[in-house]
């Protein structure tokens, strides 16, 4: 009996060894890694968001990917055009404003449709860099940042939207695209990527 139970108690041990054995690597693929999504701030479209969002939501996507420049973390450009209604790629209602400090290095994806991950190279892109935290901001609120919030969902990967960062026709739809979604302030955004 003292033998069986020995045998019992050995072997759990060894199971549970063996189980926290592994537990480094587990936490290391936990880890977050992130990238920040700056969607659709495009001259063409910008005329059309709502004034109260514009300003602000500007001067807080700049924060961000300074933020972001600062600690060496990817900065993505996803750019929105109809093939049909445009906006031309290259024409100068197709780019961001000049006020943005995107970089021509930082990875371009060109999308038809809401979702930045419908029928585009985003998800390879991320999983090339081993991204699994996005940060959206951009616009619309209501429209392209929430589509590639889900679609960022349906894919597995941990996604925020950036309070303040976001724009859309009407700062009240805005508010409340941040009040139902997992929206960080810049102090938070601050303090998570400080702790990578």
């Amino acid at each position: 009996m003292k033998k069986t139970c020995f045998l019992v108690v050995f072997a759990l041990f060894l199971l549970n060894s063996l189980a926290y054995a592994d537990e480094p690597e587990a936490q290391s693929e936990r880890k977050m890694k992130p990238a920040l999504l700056v969607i659709d701030i495009q001259n063409e479209y910008l005329p059309y968001m709502s004034e109260e969002d514009k300003n602000f939501a500007l001067q807080m996507i700049n924060a961000a990917i300074s933020l972001f420049r600062e600690n060496n973390l990817p900065i993505i450009r996803v750019y929105h055009t109809d093939p049909q209604y445009g906006p031309k790629p290259d024409s100068k209602a197709f780019e961001f404003p000049s006020s943005i400090n995107i970089k021509d290095d930082d990875p371009k994806i060109i999308k038809n449709y809401p979702s930045a991950f419908k029928k585009t190279d985003l998800e390879n892109v991320l999983r090339d860099m081993e991204c699994n935290t996005l940060f959206l901001c951009g616009l619309s609120a209501v429209g392209c940042v929430l589509a590639t919030y889900h679609g960022a969902m349906d894919r597995d990967f941990n996604v925020f939207m950036i309070k303040n960062a976001l724009m859309s026709h009407n700062s009240t739809y805005t508010k409340m695209i941040e009040d139902i979604s997992d929206t960080v302030g810049y102090k938070t955004l601050i303090v998570m990527l400080n702790y990578l």
